[in-house]
């Protein structure tokens, strides 16, 4: 078995705690390290010539952060805003982003011994940004590396690196 942190190198640090959310069907779990608070999902400011999956900003206590709705980025179907919305906000590469989920579940611990390395599909998801797929009783978790999600440049969300 090819475990994660071979598989996807230095790029990604291992953790063993998970925040757990749902998109649609499924739940995926990112880096609890990269969280920075959980908040249910308010009006934001839309920005011209922006693509849909960016919904626009807030203003977090005088930060400026960029709003993802993962549901339309990974196109899952219909999007829809309820109580059980909520954005969590993350801290990558130095920048505050907040992604749009249909809701989450719990912070969990996956041992490394729990997580196989993703099969190739053809998912609606480019696998350069998954970890791999967590075992959590009888349910499977599909894992993000959200910092290299956040930082790709076809999210553009921060700026290219200078060379």
């Amino acid at each position: 078995m090819t475990n994660a942190t071979t598989t996807y190198g230095a790029a990604w640090s291992a953790s063993d705690e998970y925040l757990i959310f749902a998109l649609g069907q499924e739940e995926y779990g990112l880096d609890i390290h990269k969280v920075q608070e959980i908040r249910g999902y308010d009006a934001v400011t839309r920005i011209a010539n922006t693509p849909d999956f960016i919904k626009g900003v807030i203003n977090l206590r005088g930060t400026i952060a960029p709003i993802v709705d993962l549901r339309i980025k990974f196109g899952l179907g219909e999007v829809r805003y309820d109580d059980f919305t909520v954005v969590i906000i993350l801290n990558v590469a130095d920048r505050v982003i907040g992604i749009v989920v249909d809701g989450v579940s719990d912070v969990t611990t996956l041992p490394e011994s729990s997580i196989s390395a993703m099969p190739t599909l053809g998912a609606s998801i480019d696998q350069r940004f998954l970890v791999g797929l967590g075992t959590l009783d009888e349910r499977m978790v599909i894992l993000l590396d959200i910092e290299r999600l956040m930082t790709s440049d076809e999210m553009q969300l921060v700026e290219p690196a200078a060379a």
